[in-house]
């Protein structure tokens, strides 16, 4: 499961997808409506929220506009109808992590993407996130 820090836009067509129907997953897992993943490090930052449906609802609104901006019908309906203007903290050496991690992933499957974000060195975050300096966050699986 990878429920990305970065912002949706920086995801090509798979990752996004990916993206939505893993965040979807989460979901289910936080309405206790699957056996597995119930204690998967993703979903840390979110069962931290005085509300975690909400806030993974936030984030995974985030995701939909991403994916309506791109043309893609992802079923509104599989969120819920409040969102919050919380933000949730994200370090920079998580983003600077996952960025790392995503160009790996372009450059095997989508060569246009990698060279469109090769260069970049200070990505944006998802708009639920607000960076802060920090280290690689500890939830995350460094391989």
């Amino acid at each position: 499961m990878r429920l990305w820090s970065l912002h949706p836009s920086y995801l090509d067509s798979k990752g996004l997808v990916a993206c939505w129907r893993e965040g979807l997953l989460a979901r289910k897992v936080l309405q206790g409506k699957t056996k597995g993943y119930k204690h998967h490090p993703q979903l840390d930052r979110f069962k931290a929220q005085a509300d975690p449906l909400l806030a993974l609802d936030t984030y995974l609104f985030g995701i939909y506009e991403e994916a309506t901006k791109r043309g893609y019908e992802f079923n509104r309906g599989k969120i819920g109808k409040k969102f919050s203007t919380k933000k949730i903290t994200a370090t920079s050496g998580q983003l600077d992590y996952e960025l790392s991690h995503l160009k790996s992933k372009l450059k095997v499957r989508d060569a246009e993407r990698y060279k469109e974000l090769k260069s970049l060195t200070s990505p944006r975050p998802h708009p639920m996130f607000r960076v802060v300096e920090g280290d690689v966050e500890v939830w995350e699986k460094v391989g």
